[in-house]
């Protein structure tokens, strides 16, 4: 068994990454161009001149900046793990001595590898565009600590909803849902949290892409900031992808005996 982290795999991973036109419209063409449009829209609307107008447009680019992960891994990754399985790739893999769980491993950090490069240009939008806020060094490293554990978070859940559905048509369109869903209850689409009813609040609350949105402006620049509401999401999302796993595992033994 090929039981080794491998820069050939991760480079033929990424190459698969890179290919998938989807990961470069939703995770990077519409990042860039929602956190532009928005953050002129606003600007227009209450004065570039505004006292709190750079916290503004902070915080709606930081908040955006949770669309990268959710379009290149969730779906993504979701659609071409799919494809894969309706092609018997995992097996035949197997059945050439590939290891599953470093296989996995090579698949993430190329997702990860991606999602970098995604970023880099991301924030040089943000820089020479935008003009966001200067952060504290402390803020720069929550804010890829936390970005980079959501999307670990996504990668399970994205492949555990690919291989209970075994569908790309199926697999693709529970994806999209979950993304713009997110990014809805999120507050990206222009809706304010305090504008969801109370149970979509609640809802909210939970996912870890709210409190990128929400107020990781605090965060950003230095600000003391309670962090329990956000580990509590990302434990409740975790548990959730989690469970989607060995809901998985289940299923797949069963169908072994």
């Amino acid at each position: 068994m090929k039981n080794r982290i491998s820069p050939r795999m991760i480079q033929y991973e990424l190459r698969n990454v890179a290919g998938n036109p989807f990961v470069h419209i939703f995770g990077l063409g519409f990042p860039i161009l929602l956190s532009i449009l928005i953050t002129k829209s606003v600007e227009g609307e209450i004065g570039s001149s505004a006292s709190y107008m750079n916290e503004v447009i902070t915080s709606i680019f930081l908040g955006i900046g949770a669309v990268i992960p959710l379009a290149t891994i969730l779906m993504g990754y979701s659609s071409t793990c799919s494809q894969d399985i309706e092609k018997d790739i995992p097996l035949r893999m197997q059945l050439f001595g590939f290891s599953e769980k470093y296989t996995l491993i090579n698949r993430l950090i190329a997702e990860f590898v991606y999602m970098t490069f995604a970023y880099i240009l991301y924030f040089i939008v943000g820089w020479k565009v935008i003009k966001i806020a200067v952060p504290k060094a402390s803020g720069v490293v929550i804010y890829i600590v936390c970005l980079y554990t959501f999307a670990a978070a996504l990668f399970i859940l994205a492949h555990g909803i690919a291989n209970l559905v075994k569908k790309f048509g199926l697999t693709y369109m529970i994806t999209m849902i979950i993304y713009f869903g997110m990014m809805v209850l999120s507050g990206m689409m222009g809706i304010t949290l305090d504008k969801l009813p109370k149970n979509l609040q609640i809802i909210s609350n939970l996912l870890p892409s709210t409190y990128f949105n929400k107020d990781f402006y605090s965060v950003w620049i230095g600000k003391a900031y309670n962090f329990v509401p956000m580990i509590q999401s990302y434990i409740f999302f975790f548990a959730l992808a989690g469970i989607l796993i060995f809901i998985m595992f289940y299923r797949s033994k069963r169908n072994l005996h």
